[in-house]
């Protein structure tokens, strides 16, 4: 068996991994600092044009990237008064481009099937390749009899 865990499965990763990669989760699960880093999936771009892309403020951007630059997801480079900063994780980079790649996937899948919840339903593997929408049970779960 190759890859991270090896032969000894998931026993083998240590509590440092698990916490760098929830770490690395974390910062992918803001919605600005995503729209930050697929920003710079194009190359080095400066911060003014940053924030105006991804409809933040300046101090805003900025912020996150300084928390992208300590994780030491993306550098950055001083040029006069303007700071640029390049996608600096070739990991990270993969899972931003798959991530939007599959939700662009899953979104066309629901837009066709008329699902307009914004992928909050729960899936069912209907097929290998395939998901059926299962509904989320609402109220107690009594039948009120």
């Amino acid at each position: 068996m190759s890859g991270l865990c090896g032969a000894g499965g998931a026993e083998a990763l240590t509590g440092r991994v698990v916490a760098d990669a929830a770490e690395v989760f974390g910062l992918l699960g803001s919605a600005s600092r995503l729209r930050l880093l697929t920003g710079l999936l194009g190359g080095e771009r400066c911060v003014h044009d940053l924030a105006a892309e991804a409809g933040l403020s300046q101090s805003a951007a900025s912020h996150a990237l300084r928390l992208l630059r300590a994780r030491r997801v993306v550098s950055a480079r001083r040029d006069g008064r303007h700071r640029w900063y390049l996608l600096d994780d070739a990991h990270v980079r993969m899972l931003v481009e798959q991530g939007l790649a599959h939700s662009a996937h899953t979104g066309s899948e629901q837009s066709e099937a008329g699902l307009g919840d914004g992928g909050r339903q729960a899936h069912r593997p209907s097929a290998p390749g395939g998901t059926t929408p299962v509904s989320e049970p609402r109220g107690n779960g009594r039948s009120g009899r």
